[in-house]
């Protein structure tokens, strides 16, 4: 209900009014029962509707008049409402539902705010702007097969990969508003692929916003630089006017492609805020969020720790697919494996032996097929352990995740490595 300058008008007189025609029919009431919440009313109803709602739950009806004022001290009255009215019931709580909540998140929110708590306040407020009733029925299953199924079709990988055999596995490609996550082990090639995917949406025409949280914007474009033109990451700077006049030249085909750095432990409010900036400054939305990768971000909604990874990455996989749904975007990211060996693991780096936990990014470690360049560092997670000898006498400390080469292939303790295996060198 609305006065004349359209401010809403939420009364006491209008709420009394949403009580009684509620008591007059119970069937409203349990359509209503989702957001139906005592404490949105003045607080002189607040006992009367907190009383009614425990009644229902209690006793499974709805309780008379009678009943309410002679429990709460109230003068409802008993009425009688044409049926059609109930539809504007309906649609006035629920609309005072959405505004009572979103008063009383604001104003908790400030208390949050005081105190630096920021996590909580976003999902005080989206939790506030969602409530709503449920109105949407679903899918009548045998009403339309046809149309269902041509929906489907017509709506499922609206977004080809650029690769068919990819797109195959995928029927068709990927969706918007859903979240698509890639695993690999490190060095498994999760950031190649991911620039590969910008590529490839980039030269069909969308546009691809890359958020890095561990290279450089300025490698990741040099990666791109030579999977558009063809030539090798090694040979790009002895072939600059090449690169720029391919890369020129495919740009004016192309869609745009963002590069952008963030600091690893970002959450999705940090890309929200981006999202905003990037659509201010180009006009227009990112058709492809690319994140590398997953495990670098915390989650906004609960304090974890960053070596709870299970944990923090479920939530911020959550978030992210929120996220996806919100922008209407194919959201894609990736997320490591295989993070198995305790921090005193010994290993060879810059030629000399070491603990695992002193390598950085740029060190060469040794390896059989030769010295290797560490391109990134993973953050340190909280696993059990075990301890693996052998007949030689050489023993390894590791979760039970870690994959050795065995006689019969790649095994681990979790995928049945046991006693008598045979490991062979790497």
């Amino acid at each position: 209900m609305k006065e004349k300058n359209n401010k809403p008008n939420y009364s006491y007189d209008v709420q009394k009014l949403y009580l009684e025609m509620f008591l007059s029919d119970a069937v409203t009431f349990v359509r209503c029962q989702n957001i139906f919440d005592f404490e949105n009313f003045d607080r002189k109803l607040q006992p009367a509707a907190e009383f009614i709602k425990t009644y229902v739950d209690v006793y499974k009806v709805m309780p008379e008049p009678a009943i309410v004022n002679a429990s709460c001290n109230t003068n409802f009255d008993s009425i009688v409402v044409p049926e059609e009215n109930y539809l504007w019931l309906m649609d006035e709580f629920e609309r005072f539902s959405r505004h009572k909540s979103l008063e009383r998140a604001i104003i908790k929110s400030s208390d949050l705010l005081e105190t630096g708590d920021y996590g909580p306040v976003e999902k005080l407020i989206k939790e506030a702007i969602q409530v709503s009733l449920n109105k949407d029925m679903g899918i009548d299953y045998f009403e339309d097969p046809r149309g269902r199924l041509e929906g489907l079709k017509n709506s499922n990988g609206q977004i080809s990969t650029g690769w068919p055999s990819v797109d195959k596995k995928l029927y068709g490609g990927f969706n918007r508003g859903e979240l698509n996550i890639f695993c690999a082990a490190s060095g498994g090639g999760k950031s190649l692929f991911l620039a590969n995917l910008c590529c490839n949406w980039a030269l069909a025409g969308l546009n691809v916003l890359y958020l890095t949280f561990e290279l450089s914007e300025n490698l990741v474009s040099m990666r791109m630089d030579s999977m558009l033109t063809n030539i090798a990451t090694k040979e790009i700077f002895k072939n600059i006017d090449d690169v720029e006049l391919k890369v020129k030249m495919i740009g004016k085909q192309a869609g745009s492609v963002q590069v952008k750095y963030m600091p690893s432990g970002k959450n999705c409010n940090d890309i929200r805020a981006y999202l905003k900036e990037y659509q201010v400054k180009k006009g227009y939305k990112p058709d492809i969020l690319l994140i590398d990768y997953l495990d670098l971000m915390m989650p906004m909604s609960i304090k974890v720790s960053p070596s709870d990874l299970y944990i923090k990455d479920k939530y911020v996989s959550e978030e992210l697919r929120n996220l996806a749904m919100e922008t209407q975007s194919v959201v894609v990211t990736a997320s490591q494996l295989n993070r198995c060996l305790t921090l005193d693991t010994k290993i060879v780096r810059n030629g000399i032996i070491d603990e695992i936990r002193n390598v950085k990014v740029g060190d060469l470690l040794d390896s059989n097929n030769g010295p290797v360049t560490v391109e990134e560092v993973l953050p340190i997670t909280q696993q059990h352990v075990y301890k693996i000898k052998t007949k030689s006498g050489k023993e390894i400390v590791c979760s039970n995740q870690h994959k050795f080469p065995t006689n019969y292939g790649i095994s681990s303790i979790s995928t049945g490595l046991k006693i008598d295996d045979i490991l062979k060198k790497r």
